[in-house]
């Protein structure tokens, strides 16, 4: 087991903690209006959720640091295996909300399995990569392995139907294994061929369809269009400066997805241009630092595994921003740690954790070097660091 040679990456531990507890603010106000309006007059409802989940996200977050990231060679397996049944049982047993089968009632807690699927993914993939490269280049040991893993669970989220998700996921997995050193012959080869089938694929439903012309000619009087278009009114009206903390607009039924999808545009409105482009730099904070994690990481298992989960926060919430300003078609994307999004800022945040504990192997922030004056011939063996 290797031994951790320095302290954990704060730029990484303090972006996320910054987000988690603005998101606590700024869903009180996005989902207060539609919180009295849903519930009976609770507009509290939706902000204790949210809060909890917080907390938990918060606890989730220092779990994932202190447990060894090598821990998950011998369970990543186990976890993926976990995903799938759940997103299995989803076509079955799931809860249908606005015509999709993606959510899972298990007693009180409720979730989207797609959420929990893309991160074992990633580990299960980083896991495998590492496991493989003295043979990573041979197709049949090496690449179909990982190739069945990523259609199972693509094909699951695309069953429920869930485009956007199993879209995201299936581009996510590929930038994991061009990083993890597979053939791109093999990686070009089956990109290219599964391109036609997914165009298909998102053109088969009328709504997808009806979302993309929409998007290109502003017409067809789609829901997502609606949504942009208020989002958009939104981000316009906050300025530079914003209109104040609390004394948003669009968060009065103008704007439905205001504390989930679309709460991006509550934070412009609210914070200004100013508000949206920090909580963007955090954003980029997280996936600069991630990229180095993964640049100093000890051994590829680190490395693959911080890529895999640096680019998830981040394609994500590069996507949601594009969405919210009008730049890609609604998709139905959250925005990380920020969106009210049940138990998806818990599965965030213990991602992030152990983005965090692979830092804690790297020389990021070394440990400092105990000195023993009584000895100056140095240190002995297993007194170098504290």
């Amino acid at each position: 087991m290797k031994q951790r040679t320095g302290h954990i990456d704060l730029y990484v531990f303090l972006s996320v903690l910054a987000l988690m507890l603005f998101s606590v603010g700024v869903v009180y106000s996005a989902s207060v209006s539609i919180s009295g309006a849903r519930h009976d007059g609770d507009y509290n409802f939706l902000f204790r959720n949210h809060s909890i989940r917080v907390i938990l996200g918060v606890a989730a977050l220092f779990v994932g640091m202190f447990v060894d990231y090598h821990f998950y060679k011998g369970i990543s397996k186990i976890l993926l295996l976990a995903a799938i049944a759940l997103l299995a049982y989803t076509l079955i047993g799931g809860t249908v909300v606005k015509g999709a089968q993606r959510w899972v009632s298990l007693g009180p807690l409720s979730f989207q399995p797609s959420e929990f699927a893309k991160f074992a993914l990633v580990i299960h993939l980083a896991v495998l990569l590492d496991a493989k490269q003295k043979y990573i280049h041979e197709f049949r040991d090496g690449f179909m392995p990982l190739l069945v893993w990523i259609v199972t669970v693509v094909g699951l989220v695309f069953l429920q139907p869930n485009f956007s998700t199993g879209t995201i996921i299936l581009g996510l997995s590929f930038m994991v294994l061009f990083v993890g050193r597979v053939n791109l012959r093999h990686l070009v080869g089956i990109g290219l061929a599964g391109i036609p089938v997914v165009m298909v694929y998102a053109v088969s439903a009328t709504y997808r369809w009806n979302r993309i012309m929409a998007h290109f000619t502003g017409e067809g009087g789609a829901t997502g269009n609606y949504q942009v278009e208020q989002a958009i009114i939104g981000l316009g009206s906050g300025g530079l400066f914003g209109v104040g903390m609390g004394m948003s607009k669009q968060r009065e039924l103008f704007l439905p997805e205001s504390y989930t999808d679309f709460i991006f545009a509550i934070v412009g409105e609210e914070y200004g241009f100013i508000g949206a482009a920090l909580v963007m730099v955090l954003f980029a904070v997280i996936m600069i630092r991630g990229m180095k994690i993964a640049k100093r990481a000890t051994d590829d298992l680190g490395r693959f595994m911080a890529v895999g989960i640096t680019c998830t926060i981040t394609v994500y919430a590069i996507i949601n921003a594009m969405v919210t300003t009008g730049l890609l078609p609604t998709t139905g994307l959250p925005m990380p740690l920020l969106s009210y999004g049940g138990t998806t800022i818990i599965f965030t945040a213990y991602a992030l954790g152990i983005l965090i504990n692979i830092s804690m192997y790297t020389r990021i922030r070394p440990r400092e070097i105990v000195h023993h004056h009584e000895e100056p011939a140095g240190p002995r063996v297993g007194e170098l660091y504290q």
